[in-house]
C-alpha cells in the first residue's frame, strides 16, 4: 500500500515539475516507488503521434441527375470528425466544467486535481480521477492505436491496450509526460477538439458529431444545453450511460444534472439556463447509422464487389487483413460508375423473368452486368438472389455468392461460358488469316495436340477427351456452317489450329 501511495504522490510531484519547469525528473520520481521503472521518461517519445482517427468509409453511386448518392457505409467506429466551429459552445463548456475546469490555465496536467484524487485513489485501491482533458485525450489516442491493431495482430493489440489502460503510477507518469509535450505542440482548442472527436459515447458511436446524430438526430453545432450535458455525461461511462438503452436513462439524467450543476458553478451558464435544462427529461431521438452492403438495396452485390476490389488491391495495404482494417477505419470516399436508375431497371427485369426460388426442383442462377462500351465501366450488376453477406439467412432466395464475379471477388467458383466463347475463337481464327469458308471435320471425337504459348509446357499434354454436339451433328462443315449451327466439334477443331493463349487474349478486353 505504501508503495502505491508513494507512487501516486510521485506521479503528482512529477506533474508539478513537468508543469513548472518542463523537465523529466526520472531519478527523483522513481526513487519514490520501488516498482517504477528506472529511467521511465527516457522510453517515452518526445511527442505522441496522433495519427488518423477511425472514420466511416462510404461508397457512392450515380443518381439520375448525375450527382453522387450514398450507396453504403462501413465502419469499425461510427465517427465523423468536425471542426472547432462545428461544435456548440454548450458542449465545450460542459466538457471543461465537468472534466477539467482549469483546462485553459494548466500546461497539460492539473496538479491540484491530481493531488485531490490521491486520497480517493488510495481508499479505492485504483488509480482513478484527476486526469486533465489533455491526459484523457492522450489515453484515448493510445487506446485507439491499440484497437487499430486488432484486425492484423490481436496479441499486439491486447498488449498495447493493457499498457494504455494499466492502473499503475508508471502509466500515469507516461500519460503526464505525453500530455505536457502535447500542449507544447498543439493549441488548447486543438486539444479540446481532438478530445471531443475521439471520445467514445457507447457502442460503436465515437466523436461528438456521430453522438449528436445518433442520440438526438441533430448536428454537434445544434445541440441544446440539456442535450450537450447528456452527451458529456455519457463520456464518464459510455456503455453504462448511453441513452439508447432505456434502463440507462435515469442514471444518465443524474449525471447530466451533475454536469449542469458544474457548468453553473463555473459560470458558463446562468441560473435560468440551468433551471430550464434541469427541468427537461432525457428524451433520445435515435437515428441509426446503417453499415454494410445489405443497406445498398438492389445494388448490394455490386457493393460487395467493390469491397472485395479494395481487399484484393495491394495499393490499400500489404495484406488482406490490413486492407480490410484500412477499409473499415480509413474514411475512404469511393465513387463508382454504377447508374442507380439502370440498376433498378435491370433488377426489375431480372425479377420479372427469372425466379429467385426453385421451380419444379430446378434452381436457376441468373446474373447480368451492364458495362459502358469502350471503358468497361460497370453501370449495373444484378442477379436473381437477395443479398446475404453471411450466407446465414434461411431461404432459397438468399445468397452470399456474387454470380457475376470469380472467387476472389465474390465467392463464386465460376460458371461455364459455353458457346459464348465461340465468338472469341472465331475472332482469332480470322485474325490468323483463316476464312469462314474453310471446312473441318465435325465428327464427335476426342482432341489433343493443342498449342498454348503462355503455358510453361507450351500446351504439351493438353487434351479434350470427348467432344459431342448438342444435335449429334457429324461430317464435314464449313466454319460458317459450324457457327450458324453452333457445332462444338468444329470450334474445337478450329482451336486446335490456333494458340489457346491468343484466344484468351481476344476475350480479355471484353471481361
Amino acid at each position: 500500500m505504501l508503495a502505491r501511495v508513494l507512487g501516486i504522490v510521485g506521479a503528482s510531484v512529477a506533474g508539478g515539475l513537468l508543469i513548472t519547469v518542463g523537465v523529466t525528473p526520472a531519478l527523483a520520481v522513481t526513487g519514490l516507488a520501488s516498482n517504477n521503472p528506472i529511467g521511465l521518461f527516457e522510453t517515452v517519445p518526445e511527442y505522441l503521434e496522433l495519427g488518423q482517427l477511425a472514420q466511416k468509409t462510404e461508397i457512392y453511386a450515380k443518381n439520375a441527375d448525375g450527382t453522387d448518392g450514398l450507396l453504403a457505409s462501413f465502419y469499425a467506429q461510427n465517427r465523423e470528425e468536425v471542426t472547432f466551429d462545428q461544435v456548440s459552445q454548450a458542449v465545450k463548456d460542459a466538457a471543461i466544467s465537468t472534466e477539467d475546469p482549469r483546462f485553459y490555465e494548466h500546461g497539460g496536467v492539473d496538479l491540484q486535481g491530481t493531488i485531490r484524487a490521491v486520497v480517493s485513489n488510495v481508499i479505492g485501491g485504483d488509480l482513478q480521477g484527476g486526469s486533465s482533458i489533455t491526459q484523457q485525450y492522450v489515453k484515448n489516442v493510445l487506446v485507439q492505436q491499440a484497437e487499430a491493431l486488432s484486425d492484423v495482430d490481436e496479441a499486439a493489440s491486447q498488449a498495447a491496450y493493457d499498457e494504455a489502460t494499466a492502473t499503475t503510477p508508471a502509466r500515469k507518469l507516461k500519460e503526464m509526460k505525453l500530455a505536457v509535450d502535447l500542449e507544447k505542440k498543439y493549441s488548447k482548442d486543438d486539444i479540446l477538439l481532438g478530445y471531443l472527436n475521439i471520445a467514445g459515447f457507447g457502442g460503436q458511436v465515437y466523436g461528438i458529431q456521430a453522438a449528436a446524430e445518433y442520440y438526438f438526430s441533430t448536428n454537434a453545432a445544434d445541440l441544446t444545453l440539456a442535450q450537450a450535458a447528456s452527451l458529456i455525461a455519457t463520456v464518464n461511462n459510455p456503455n453504462g450511460l448511453r441513452i439508447d438503452v432505456a434502463e440507462n436513462i435515469p442514471a444518465n439524467k443524474v449525471r447530466r444534472d451533475y454536469v449542469l450543476g458544474r457548468m453553473l458553478e463555473e459560470g458558463t451558464i446562468t441560473q435560468a439556463d440551468h433551471d430550464a435544462a434541469l427541468a427537461e427529461e432525457v428524451v433520445p431521438a435515435i437515428k441509426e447509422t446503417p453499415t454494410g452492403c445489405q443497406t445498398a438495396g438492389t445494388a448490394a452485390f455490386f457493393c460487395d464487389y467493390v469491397t472485395r476490389v479494395i481487399q484484393n488491391d495491394p495499393a490499400f495495404g500489404a495484406d488482406e487483413a490490413t486492407r480490410f482494417a484500412n477499409f473499415q477505419r480509413g474514411g475512404y470516399k469511393i465513387y463508382t460508375t454504377l447508374d442507380r436508375d439502370l440498376q433498378d431497371t435491370a433488377t426489375s427485369a431480372m425479377n420479372e423473368w427469372v425466379p429467385k426460388t426453385p421451380i419444379d426442383e430446378v434452381n436457376i442462377g441468373s446474373s447480368t452486368v451492364s458495362m459502358e462500351v469502350g471503358t468497361g465501366r460497370i453501370l449495373a450488376m444484378v442477379q436473381n438472389k437477395d443479398y446475404d453477406a453471411a450466407g446465414s439467412v434461411n431461404g432459397e432466395n438468399f445468397s452470399a455468392i456474387n454470380f457475376n464475379t470469380d472467387n476472389a471477388y465474390g465467392g463464386s467458383n465460376g460458371f461455364p461460358v459455353g458457346s459464348t466463347y465461340k465468338v472469341f475463337t472465331l475472332a482469332q481464327w480470322l485474325a490468323n488469316g483463316h476464312t469462314i469458308y474453310e471446312t473441318l471435320n465435325g465428327r464427335e471425337r476426342g482432341f489433343s495436340g493443342f498449342t498454348a504459348s503462355c503455358d510453361p509446357d507450351g500446351g504439351d499434354g493438353l487434351s479434350y477427351p470427348e467432344v459431342s454436339n448438342d444435335d449429334g451433328e457429324s461430317g464435314t462443315f464449313s466454319v460458317l456452317q459450324g457457327t450458324i449451327r453452333s457445332i462444338n466439334t468444329i470450334y474445337v477443331a478450329m482451336a486446335q489450329q490456333l494458340d489457346l493463349c491468343a484466344i484468351r487474349d481476344q476475350a480479355a478486353p471484353s471481361a
